[in-house]
């Protein structure tokens, strides 16, 4: 009753494509990937970006260390 066999797994890989399609699951991967990618090149830094970036917009942000936020208050009832 432990762990999990061979066919248990198999089992549940064939009720998850029963359920959700072979294209849906394929379409959720690659969104998947394009996410992690972006993500890559977002840590990266994205150095490109930075040169062909239009000089009137970059000067609206002054200290990229803040970030503005709207803070909603919470009435309690």
């Amino acid at each position: 009753m432990g762990s999990m066999s061979v066919w248990h797994w198999l089992i549940v890989l064939v009720v998850i494509l029963l359920i959700f399609g072979t294209k849906k699951l394929g379409n959720m991967g690659s969104d998947i990937g394009k996410a992690v990618r972006g993500f890559k090149e977002g840590v990266k830094g994205g150095g490109e970006d930075d040169k062909n970036a239009d000089p009137a917009v970059t000067q609206k942000v002054a200290d990229k260390s803040t970030i503005d936020v709207d803070a909603k208050e919470k009435n309690k009832q």
